[in-house]
C-alpha cells in the first residue's frame, strides 16, 4: 500500500495534468492505481466508478478521494482528495483576478470574450456527451419518460435557473413513483426528500449556491453551469453575463474537477475570501458521501430507489446542460463572439476536437480581435 506521502504526490500529480474533465481523470486513476501500481483491482476500481456516479456532485472528484480511502482510510481520503483539488483551485483563483478584475487590460478582455463564446458550445456538448450513452441503454417503453425528463430539465435551465434543482429531484421523484406503481408500492418517503431539499436554507446567498453545485449535482460537472448562472448573474448580481462566460471558460481550461468553477463566481461575489468559502461549501459534500457512507457503497449499488431516481434525475440533468447553451448563447453581445460560436460547434461537435484545446484557441482569436479594435466590453 502506498504512503501518505506518496498519495499526496501522485493525486497532487494528477490534480496537475488532469485537462479534460472526467474521462481524462477516470483513465488517469485507473492507469495509477490498477495499471501500473496494482494498489486496486479492476473489480474495485469498476465498483468504485460505479458508486461514484451514482452520488450527486463531481463523480471525478468522489473517485479521487474514494480511491485513496480504500489505500489509507480516511486520512488518506483527505490528503488525496485536497490534493488532487489545490492545484486547480490555486490556478482558477489565479486566473479570476485576471479576467475578473474591475479593469483587465484590453487583450485579456479579448480573450475572455472569445472563450466565453464557445462556452455554449461546450455546454451542447456535454450535454450529449451525458444524454446519448442514456438514450442507448433505456429500453423502448422507457424512452418517451427520458425524452419528458431531458426536456424538462432544458425548460428549466432555459427559462427558470433558481428552479432547476427542485426539477431535477422532481423528475428522480417521478421516476421513482412511477417504478412504484409498476410494483404496486409507493411510499411517501419520495415526497419527503422532495420537502427535505426543496427549503434550502443555509448561511447565505453564497453558501447555498456552492451547495447546490456540490450536493445537488446530477449527471455530470457541467450541470452546475445552469445551477449557478441565474444566482450569480440575475438574481444577486455578483457577475455580468461576460464575466460568468469567462468563469465557465476558466473552469475548463483549468486541470482538476469542473466544479472548481464554482470559485470563480465566489471570487466574484466576495474576493479570494469568497472563492475559497464556494469551494470548501462545493466540495465538502464530496468528502462526506466518502468519509460518512464508503462503507455502504456496495448497497448503495443495489438500492432499487436509488436507482429509480438517478432514472430520472440523470435525463433532466443532461437536458439541462443541453438547455443551459440558450441563455449562455444569448449572454453573447457582439457580432464577432456569434461567429467565433459557430465555428467553435463545429470544431467541437462536428469534427469531435478537444474542449480545451478549442477554449484556448477561441480565447486567442479573442485577444487578437480585442487588440485588432474589434469591440470588447467588461
Amino acid at each position: 500500500m502506498p504512503s501518505l506521502g506518496e498519495i499526496a504526490r501522485e493525486w497532487g500529480r494528477i490534480g496537475c495534468i488532469g485537462f479534460g474533465g472526467p474521462p481524462a481523470h477516470v483513465s488517469l486513476f485507473r492507469g495509477l492505481c490498477v495499471t501500473r501500481r496494482g494498489w486496486l483491482s479492476e473489480h474495485q476500481f469498476e465498483r468504485a466508478l460505479a458508486a461514484t456516479n451514482i452520488l450527486p456532485g463531481p463523480a471525478s472528484t468522489q473517485l479521487a478521494i474514494y480511491c485513496a480511502w480504500r489505500l489509507r482510510g480516511g486520512v488518506g481520503a483527505l490528503i488525496g482528495g485536497l490534493a488532487f483539488i489545490l492545484p486547480g483551485l490555486v490556478l482558477i483563483l489565479a486566473l479570476s483576478v485576471l479576467f475578473l478584475s474591475g479593469s483587465p487590460p484590453l487583450w485579456v478582455r479579448g480573450a475572455g470574450m472569445g472563450a466565453g463564446a464557445a462556452v455554449a458550445a461546450v455546454a451542447v456538448r456535454a450535454g450529449l456527451g451525458v444524454a446519448v450513452p442514456i438514450w442507448r441503454r433505456s429500453s423502448d417503453s422507457r424512452r418517451p419518460r427520458v425524452l419528458l425528463y431531458a426536456l424538462a430539465g432544458a425548460l428549466a435551465a432555459a427559462t427558470t435557473g433558481p428552479w432547476l434543482v427542485l426539477v431535477l429531484l422532481g423528475c428522480g421523484a417521478l421516476e421513482l413513483i412511477w417504478r412504484g406503481l409498476a410494483a404496486g408500492a409507493v411510499s411517501l418517503n419520495t415526497w419527503g426528500l422532495l420537502a427535505t431539499v426543496a427549503a434550502p436554507g443555509g448561511s447565505g446567498a453564497l453558501v447555498w449556491t456552492a451547495f447546490k453545485v456540490g450536493a445537488l449535482a446530477f449527471g455530470g460537472g457541467f450541470v452546475i453551469v445552469p445551477l449557478m448562472q441565474s444566482d450569480a448573474v440575475n438574481t444577486y448580481h455578483w457577475m455580468t453575463h461576460a464575466q460568468f462566460l469567462n468563469a465557465v471558460a476558466l473552469g475548463q481550461v483549468t486541470p482538476g474537477p469542473v466544479t472548481q468553477t464554482v470559485a470563480a463566481v465566489g471570487y466574484s461575489a466576495g474576493g479570494l475570501p469568497g472563492g475559497l468559502l464556494a469551494a470548501l461549501v462545493a466540495f465538502a459534500p464530496s468528502f462526506s458521501f466518502i468519509l460518512f457512507g464508503a462503507a455502504r457503497f456496495e448497497r448503495l449499488l443495489e438500492n432499487k430507489r436509488v436507482s429509480s431516481f438517478l432514472e430520472g434525475a440523470a435525463p433532466a440533468a443532461s437536458g439541462a446542460i443541453i438547455g443551459s447553451a440558450i441563455p449562455l448563447a444569448g449572454a453573447l453581445s457582439e457580432t464577432w463572439q456569434y461567429a467565433l460560436l459557430a465555428v467553435s460547434a463545429v470544431v467541437l461537435l462536428g469534427l469531435r476536437r478537444s474542449v480545451v484545446l478549442t477554449l484556448l484557441a477561441a480565447g486567442a482569436l479573442g485577444a487578437l480581435a480585442g487588440l485588432l479594435g474589434a469591440p470588447v466590453s467588461h
